[in-house]
């Protein structure tokens, strides 16, 4: 099962590519920029989720997708790294899928190990002091 924080991860990253998350039949898109600011996500990327999920996740999606949010967040779905691009990708765990495509596949440029890979809100100060922590601790402080 794809826990919360693994599906807003898998929108961040595609938000950051360009994907937009329709809603409400696919009659209003959601795209937020920026998605990431400083060291955690940013504003805009957090009120387009509350959106989602305040306006039934059942038919919000990803563009190029066929899953809606709800169903992400259901027993049924993983998300896992794309093995042709190593996006977050949602897979079925039960049954067969009937569409198991990437939503890469509309994206001629992709992937492209020249750029910046989305990635998700990096904590520096707290990755830092775990750093720290692990080299006190090998010199036996």
């Amino acid at each position: 099962m794809a826990s919360e924080q693994q599906v807003r991860q898998y929108l961040a990253y595609w938000f950051q590519l360009g994907k937009r998350v329709l809603i409400q039949g696919g009659e209003e898109a959601l795209l937020p920029r920026p998605v990431i600011q400083g060291n955690h996500y940013s504003q805009e990327f957090e009120s387009c989720w509350q959106k989602i999920r305040s306006t039934n996740a059942s038919t919000a999606y990803l563009e190029g997708t066929n899953q809606t949010i709800a169903e992400l967040l259901s027993p049924v779905w993983e998300v896992n790294p794309c093995s042709r691009c190593s996006m977050p990708v949602p897979i079925r765990t039960v049954g067969v899928s009937a569409s198991s495509e990437c939503p890469c596949f509309d994206l001629p440029d992709w992937p492209n190990s020249e750029i910046p890979q989305p990635r998700a809100p990096v904590d520096s100060q707290a990755l830092l002091l775990h750093i720290r922590d692990r080299l006190r601790q090998a010199s036996g402080q």
